[in-house]
């Protein structure tokens, strides 16, 4: 069992696509295994894809936050709130099978939408998370989701439960208890500057590694109040360089030229604090890379279809005709493949 946060603390590198296409691409290969998929934004962008992209995907998500309590990880926090320090019983009314309206989507994988209500929700959970009684108050709510994943495995008929959860970029509180709730942490990153600060911030955050002007801060950060707690924290386990531009079949010069400070970066923090790493003794062990293929990723999340499931051809996308190759589809699949073969 593996649990895989996906977060970079920038916005807009590709990670809820490459949530939903890493959580399908594991639910196929691995049919024996179920596959709890956790969306922790707002905007719920990977639970569209899971529910099959376009108009009836918002409808469906609308029907599920009718229902009372919502089917969403906004209920589930809501539900949370009215009794926190005690883990709920059954988390059965926040599940949902995508596979019930997207055919695309195997079956062997539940989700747990997400829900604007969340940015509502954060200060009322700050607030639990502060009372003065029980002395463990913060350390319990941030072990929410670690309770719903251990009650969703509990229930589980199949051999194994793998997670995967989509972070927002801001470090708010639902994000912290979604951190807090994975083993390990993949990082998506575009090759530009503003990818290396959001790493950087990634490192400040989580663990206190930040620069020497930084550091004072740094150690009054999360990491600290969760060691004082003894709430345990996720290890980086892999950066994805996504939308890798190539040239003759390797990257680019540019795109080397711009990936070289954030690889440095990461070098860095790995000689300052090994532990807070998997198990990797090289940084470059660190890094994949993921092509971009621009129309495959539209395609795919519009439609709602895992990669491996794509075809090529010709496919409406808002009122448009984009063309799908069948090379730009094996490439693609072929990168993610290998991503899941790490986990």
């Amino acid at each position: 069992m593996g649990r895989y946060a996906l977060w970079n603390n920038k916005g807009g590198v590709g990670k809820s696509f490459l949530t939903f296409s890493l959580a399908c691409e594991y639910a196929i290969t691995h049919p024996d295994e179920e596959v709890l998929v956790l969306d922790l934004c707002p905007q719920a962008n990977t639970t569209e894809m899971f529910l099959g992209g376009k108009d009836g995907a918002i409808a469906q998500l609308q029907t599920m936050y009718g229902e009372k309590p919502r089917r969403s990880i906004g209920g589930y926090f809501e539900s949370r709130l009215t009794s926190p320090f005690i883990p709920m019983p059954s988390v059965q009314d926040f599940l949902y099978k995508p596979s019930s309206t997207n055919r695309n989507i195997p079956e062997n994988l539940v989700l747990v939408a997400g829900d604007n209500l969340l940015e509502l929700l954060a200060e009322a959970m700050r607030g639990v998370s502060q009372l003065a009684l029980p002395n463990d108050a913060w350390a319990k709510v941030m072990r929410w989701l670690n309770d719903l994943i251990r009650t969703f495995t509990e229930a589980s008929q199949y051999s194994d439960v793998t997670t995967f959860i989509d972070c927002n970029p801001s470090f708010s509180m639902y994000t912290q208890v979604a951190l807090c709730a994975a083993e390990y942490v993949v990082v998506p990153f575009t090759a530009d500057d503003s990818s290396r600060r959001g790493i950087e911030n990634v490192l400040a955050l989580l663990y206190g590694i930040a620069s020497s002007e930084l550091q004072g801060y740094a150690r009054l950060s999360f990491s600290s109040r969760a060691s004082q707690d003894g709430v345990d924290l996720p290890r980086l386990h892999t950066f994805v360089s996504n939308r890798v531009t190539m040239y003759k079949g390797k990257p680019s010069s540019a795109f080397q030229a711009k990936s070289a400070p954030i690889k440095l970066l990461v070098d860095n923090a790995l000689s300052q604090g090994k532990k807070y790493f998997a198990n990797y003794k090289i940084s470059t062990d660190l890094f994949v890379e993921m092509p971009d293929y621009h129309s495959v990723a539209v395609v795919a999340s519009s439609e709602g279809c895992p990669l491996s499931r794509l075809k090529s051809g010709h496919h409406g996308v808002d009122g448009d005709i984009v063309q799908v190759n069948q090379n730009a589809i094996e490439k693609y699949t072929k990168a993610v493949a290998k991503l899941v073969q790490r986990l």
